[in-house]
């Protein structure tokens, strides 16, 4: 059961995405909600007499506080839509945010992050990143673009039989209990797989759990895997995806598999993703 849930609270402007998807998951799943907004640790350049001025330092603290507290306000919502919630925040280096979010969201159920919007931050994706290899835990990234709340009325889930696409099943039955619709897709161009009867074992397993399951073989064709199942995902108005999240961390930079990479940069539906 899903019972205590974290999420990375934004402070860009457009922010209050996430949180608001957030306190709809929290609700539906009748949950704790913990809202966490970062206060960056202030980046100054160098001046040309070889220190930095103290006002400019001061300036940007102020400026990173006045955003978490934004952040935090623009998560309010979650008393009118009566879930149990608390917000706090804390301090962090650009470096170090993604590791102390992953660290904390190890001792909740959920891990929520939004996802990187182009040319604004990359901060969201550095912590999602890091969650996704260093929490343990499920996470559900969900697009800049999100504007309806939680749903499970149509769930696509992404399989090719691996220990990620099963990791990520699991951690989703909890989540997708009362779906309308469970579709598992299979990517009939992906190397190795093609003498395997693709999703039925998984197909079973999912409607012993009460789930009114459909397995779907597309076509790949000549692009990218994750291009292939985003593109799905429009076509059948999938509300949330559920995938394996592919990749290693190795020396501290985030090598991510190239299906996997694609739905970080182009989801247009929430994806719950397990490592």
């Amino acid at each position: 059961m899903i019972k205590d849930i974290i999420v990375n609270l934004s402070v860009t402007k457009e922010g209050s995405v996430v949180g608001k998807y957030a306190v709809s998951v929290a609700a539906a799943l009748e949950a704790h909600l913990t809202g966490v907004a970062f206060i960056y640790d202030p980046v100054v350049p160098i001046s040309g007499a070889g220190y930095i001025p103290a006002e400019v330092i001061e300036t940007q603290r102020d400026d990173n506080e006045a955003a978490a507290e934004a952040a935090i306000k623009s998560s309010a919502a979650a008393n009118q839509a009566g879930v149990s919630a608390e917000s706090l925040t804390t301090s962090a280096s650009l470096a170090g945010a993604g590791d102390h979010f992953a660290r904390m969201a190890r001792r909740f159920d959920l891990a929520i992050v939004g996802q990187a919007q182009p040319e604004v931050s990359s901060m969201e994706q550095v912590i999602g990143e890091t969650t996704l290899f260093e929490s343990g835990r499920p996470m559900i990234v969900v697009p800049y673009i999100q504007k309806a709340p939680f749903k499970t009325d149509n769930v696509m889930i992404c399989w090719d039989g691996s220990r990620t696409a099963a990791r990520a099943v699991a951690d989703a039955i909890p989540i997708i209990g009362n779906s309308g619709r469970v579709e598992i897709v299979i990517v009939a161009n992906e190397r190795g797989k093609q003498d395997e009867i693709e999703g039925a074992d998984i197909g079973q397993h999912l409607a012993r759990h009460g789930l009114k399951v459909d397995v779907h073989r597309i076509s790949g064709g000549n692009i990218d895997v994750g291009d292939a199942l985003l593109s799905h995902a429009a076509d059948s108005g999938a509300d949330l995806m559920v995938m394996g999240g592919y990749g290693h961390s190795r020396l501290r930079e985030f090598v991510l598999g190239g299906a996997t990479r694609s739905i970080f940069e182009s989801m247009t539906v929430p994806v719950l993703l397990s490592h």
